[in-house]
């Protein structure tokens, strides 16, 4: 006998008669979508796109019961399952046992024995960094994003793959092409066939096939000459050699390869370009970051025992990505009936927590809009609620690399405000990009100049 799952009356929300209108609005301006419907309709909403109904909660008890407390009931969903087409059944897209023995087989890797073990690798590579921008600042502005681009793909792949992704100048841009595709297809609900030759679309068929290229190339190196190695691609390997078809071993190791190279640099360069950006606008923090950094470190680069001690630095990180949270928006399909705040969520339904309107919740955070990472002080109390602040996702799925990421986001952004000042190019406008991650459009360009 199926369950009556009561209801408090109707979600609020627009009419089916601005299906169409919602439609063309996710397609044109994803965070306008969901600040506006928000703002209008509160905690929850019943959002008509195209055929669809999109059941949008914007509360932390709500998020709470979606991502963790019922997360059983909830699937991956909307923009996630149209990411699959180059992802596969990755770590970002599995479901159940399947995600369970991922998750088991890359967890090791994140550990905090083996992150303090890194920290040496991510300092060097934030040193490397700073040459770059000073040699690339000479001859004018620098494309930040690219840059922070390149210093992620750089740790990930010393960290977590103990090879050289250097060598592979298209992943960033691959990528890119991977991110695009995805949220055309979550936009046009998958209404535009894969085999139509739209131009998006071939450059989304020549990034993947790089991108499987790289990833066969990783496994062949590794496997002549594996060694006795314990990193990600060695683990990843094992697993797939232990699957009782072989071809199903490969697929499942190409995939999760691809999705490692994507989630493990997107949401970190992101976020150090967010940083930048917002410290650029604000003198007052900058000064007080390189004022930590060299009372913290000197003249010498991080370790991993300084990481306690750059305390308004990790202030600032956390403030950054309240307000631009790497993972900006959280798709779920319900599998079951449920009830939500009270709202009866119909088994099936597509289901989103975003927390990047949640991050600006006005009963939670106070001037939401302002940059303040004063906020985030330890010493200063606060009654918030756990999940008003999730911007790394939240539940069994919360990201199983945060802390390696917020390491390197903090030992790159104290290096870069001791060495150097970097200023965002006066006609160029920063417009944040919602695709799997929450990128800037159009990139970053700054000038560099030495500290002082």
């Amino acid at each position: 006998m199926t369950a009556v799952i009561p209801a408090r009356g109707p979600m609020p929300g627009p009419s089916r008669a601005a299906a169409v209108s919602m439609l063309i609005t996710m397609g044109r301006d994803r965070l306008g979508m969901m600040t506006s419907a928000a703002a209008r309709y509160g905690d929850a909403a019943r959002l008509p796109v195209g055929p669809k109904e999109l059941y949008f909660f914007n509360h932390p008890e709500h998020a709470k019961h979606v991502l963790a407390d019922n997360a059983a009931n909830y699937h991956k969903g909307i923009g996630l399952v149209h990411a699959r087409r180059a992802l596969g059944d990755g770590l970002l897209t599995s479901e159940g046992d399947l995600w369970r023995k991922q998750r088991k087989v890359v967890q090791p890797a994140f550990q905090s024995r083996r992150i303090a073990e890194q920290a040496g690798i991510v300092a060097e590579e934030a040193a490397a960094l700073v040459g770059r921008l000073r040699d690339l600042g000479r001859r004018g502005p620098v494309d930040v994003l690219h840059e922070m681009t390149g210093l992620t793909l750089g740790v990930l792949g010393r960290t977590l793959l103990d090879t050289d992704l250097g060598r592979f100048p298209s992943i960033g841009r691959d990528f890119a092409s991977v991110q695009d595709q995805a949220m055309f297809e979550l936009a046009s609900l998958s209404a535009v066939p894969p085999w139509v030759p739209l131009p998006r679309q071939l450059r989304f068929r020549r990034a993947r096939r790089r991108l499987q290229t790289i990833v066969d190339q990783l496994v062949a190196e590794r496997s002549a000459h594996s060694g006795d190695r314990d990193d990600v691609l060695s683990r990843l390997i094992v697993s797939a050699r232990a699957e009782t078809d072989p071809r199903v071993g490969r697929q499942r190791l190409r995939d999760e390869l691809v999705t490692l190279l994507l989630a493990g640099h997107e949401t970190t360069a992101s976020t150090l370009s967010w940083t930048l950006y917002l410290i650029d606008r604000h003198p007052e923090v900058r000064r007080r970051l390189r004022e930590e950094a060299t009372a913290v470190l000197g003249d010498r680069l991080p370790t991993f025992a300084d990481l306690g001690k750059l305390r308004y630095t990790a202030m600032v990180i956390d403030e950054v990505v309240r307000m631009f949270p790497p993972v900006w928006i959280l798709p779920r399909k319900a599998l079951a009936a449920d009830e939500v705040g009270g709202y009866r969520v119909p088994a099936g339904a597509d289901v989103l927590i975003c927390p990047y309107t949640l991050h600006r919740h006005p009963a939670f955070w106070d001037r939401p809009e302002h940059f303040d990472p004063e906020r985030f002080d330890p010493d200063r109390a606060t009654d918030r609620p756990r999940y008003a602040y999730i911007p790394f996702g939240a539940g069994p799925r919360f990201c199983v690399g945060n802390h390696l990421g917020l390491m390197e986001a903090a030992f790159v952004i104290a290096v870069l405000s001791r060495e150097l000042t970097l200023t965002k190019v006066a006609t160029h406008d920063v417009v944040p990009e919602p695709m799997l991650s929450l990128r800037m459009r159009g990139g970053l360009p700054m000038t560099v100049r030495d500290a002082g």
